[in-house]
């Protein structure tokens, strides 16, 4: 791609652009830190804040930078993570109602499966909902994640009793569009390597949260051994004080099945166990890009998901298997027989649109279409 050209106001000098992550968790960090190392037309600043106390977090951050020195500076690009309250710090900080800013959504709040512990509000999707009309661009890591955004708006304003204004979806739409969280091409397989068909490798790495279904995933190899299909284990992922019982159950009924039961903690170990594996799985409820998914698909696995969610979006059919998620054992079932089949003769997926090299440049040129003139 050729190079991009700067507006003249950045010839002799880098753009200066903030970047803001309301709750620095892992994929956000990830995300953050790969941008500015792939984007060194600019000069960037950045500001976190911890991933903790969600609920203050993506209400208050707006407040907790009160203060803060750096947005007093000049600027001429602010990014933003989807839990920054844009409008708030906008209105805050008056000087940055001029300076453009991009949205990028790792996720939206109209879209999380209700664990039941959740506190009824809608405070948290108007913050989505505000920042994202507040923005110049929002930038959404998948169709998914845009589509149900979109959705989730036009459903809660369809519940309001009046005063409300025609086309809020439809104005966030036409300044939008789908970027991904880059795959690093180190992650890539340099050649397409054997996979155990007999007896494979499967791989579950996700958070240790409900929302991700291990209790699917405890009953997809319940059918696996109910059909006499082999097979060795590895559970990997963050994992936090409170977990769903299904964890227990499977580490305690499929130990001798077990490679890897855990965090690891050093990343060249986590990526030399996708290189190991055969089969990545997922039985999440919610997962808006799936990073876990693609790093495992680059790194050369057969991939096995539901039919749901940003999943096929670069899972071709037969790696799918049918969306039940009112019955999790007829999902098990048609899981169990997705493998299967899967595993007779299924080619690995071509997901080289996620490459960091070929989604950098739509990077740099989306930032510097935003920059102001």
């Amino acid at each position: 791609m050729p190079e991009l050209i700067l507006h003249t106001r950045f010839r002799h000098c880098r753009p200066r652009v903030l970047l803001l992550s309301g709750y620095d968790a892992g994929s956000h960090r990830r995300w953050r830190e790969q941008l500015v190392a792939s984007q060194p037309a600019f000069e960037w600043q950045v500001l976190t804040l911890p991933p903790r106390y969600f609920r203050w977090r993506i209400r208050g951050n707006a407040l907790s930078w009160l203060d803060e020195p750096l947005l007093a500076e000049h600027w001429d690009l602010v990014v933003a993570t989807s839990m920054v309250d844009v409008t708030g710090l906008r209105a805050f900080h008056r000087h940055l109602a001029t300076v453009p800013v991009l949205l990028y959504m790792h996720e939206n709040q109209f879209a999380y499966p209700d664990s039941g512990d959740q506190h009824a509000s809608v405070d948290h999707q108007m913050v989505n909902l505000y920042s994202a009309l507040s923005a110049d661009w929002v930038a959404f890591n998948s169709d998914w994640n845009r589509t149900s955004f979109l959705t989730g708006i036009r459903n809660l304003l369809a519940r309001l009793p009046d005063a409300v204004p025609e086309g809020v979806a439809e104005r966030i739409d036409g300044k939008s569009e789908v970027l991904p969280v880059p795959i690093g091409d180190h992650l890539f397989a340099g050649e397409e390597r054997a996979i155990d068909r007999h007896c494979p490798h499967l791989l579950w790495n996700h958070r240790w949260e409900y929302d991700k279904g291990p209790d699917r995933l405890f009953a997809l190899l319940e059918q696996l051994v109910a059909r006499g299909q082999d097979f060795r284990l590895s559970v990997v992922g963050e994992q936090f004080r409170r977990q769903p019982e299904a964890f227990a159950a499977i580490r305690e009924r499929y130990a001798e099945h077990l490679v890897h039961w855990g965090y690891l903690a050093q990343r060249q170990d986590y990526d030399n166990l996708l290189r190991q594996a055969d089969v990545v799985i997922s039985t999440a409820l919610h997962d808006f890009q799936g990073l876990s998914m693609l790093e495992a698909i680059a790194a050369g696995c057969l991939a096995l998901a539901p039919e749901r969610l940003a999943y096929p979006e670069y899972i071709a059919p037969g790696g799918l298997y049918g969306s039940r998620p009112d019955d999790v054992e007829l999902e098990a079932d048609g899981a169990a027989r997705t493998l299967l089949t899967m595993l007779q003769d299924r080619p690995l997926e071509s997901i080289d649109n996620w490459r960091l090299s070929r989604l950098q440049p739509r990077y740099r040129d989306r930032l510097t279409r935003l920059l102001a003139p």
